[in-house]
Formats: structure tokens, sequence, C-alpha cells
């Protein structure tokens, strides 16, 4: 029996999410959508509210069952970036949203990339051939191949 998981990465501006249907065996997962959640513009706390109810409705509307999110990571040094600050809080929302639906994992590249096959994050979201053999149904934006990377190394849990 398929499950339907969601992967979710937030940024100042949005969340990226991708759908999919993971199947029982060690077939390609089913990527049923790839799409943006657009922060809306003007007040946060009116567009923070408007984020998490679209995030806990499409999770209920849509059966998910298991949600992983890009977990927030070090970035470097010095001090946090306002940019940095409102993707932590966008981060939390949809967090909370999915939390208030269904089980929520949070991975970061790094840990990926120490327990998930040979190679780190970055090097499998730049191989073609290997979302050909680990996806099918709609195609994947490359810029939400990390979210789905999400998805496939949370698989192997």
């Amino acid at each position: 029996m398929t499950k339907r998981w969601l992967g979710l990465s937030a940024s100042k501006e949005g969340v990226t999410y991708v759908d999919v249907e993971v199947p029982d065996d060690e077939g390609p997962i089913v990527v049923l959508t790839d799409d943006t959640w657009k922060v809306q513009k003007g007040d946060r706390s009116e567009a923070y509210g408007f984020l998490h109810q679209q995030c806990a409705d499409y999770i209920r509307e849509n059966g998910i069952e298991d949600v992983v999110v890009k977990a927030s990571a070090v970035m470097g040094k010095g001090a946090a970036k306002l940019g940095m600050l409102h993707s932590a809080e966008v981060r939390g929302i949809v967090i909370a949203a999915a939390a208030s639906v269904c089980p929520v994992r949070q991975l970061t590249k790094g840990v990926i990339s120490r327990t998930y096959g040979e190679r780190n994050v970055d090097d499998y979201v730049a191989d073609d051939s290997f979302w050909d053999a680990h996806t099918t149904g709609g195609k994947l934006r490359k810029g939400s191949r990390e979210v789905a990377m999400l998805l496939v190394a949370a698989r192997n849990d």
C-alpha cells in the first residue's frame, strides 16, 4: 500500500512543497505535486496565519500521512541576517501547521549526507540519472530536488 508524504522547505518568501506517493516496495516515489506557497505581502502576522491555514488544509484535504521538513542548520559565522530569521519564522509556521494534522520529521542536509548513500545531498541534487531512477510521475523543478531528497532519505529510515 502506498503512503502519501509531503516534503517542505521554507524560505523568507515562501514554502516549496513536494507531494508524493511512496510505494511499499523499492519502486520510485511518485511525484504528484511540486509547487510553492508564497508568503503574502503586507502584515506578516496575517500572512503567517494564512500560510498556517493553507498548509494544514492542504495536508488534511490530501490525506498526507507524514511530513518531512528541511530543518534549520548553522550557516557559517556571524550574526543571523534578517532573511534567515524570517525563514526560521516561516519554517516554524509550517512545522506547527503540519504537526496539527500528522507526524512531522525534520532533516538537515548534513544528516542526509552522513546517513544516505555515499555522496552528499548536493551531488544527488545535481544528478539527473538519480532522479530518473528514484522518481516518476510529475516533473520535479530542479529547485525542488532538495525537498524531494528529504523524502527519498526519510524513506530509508
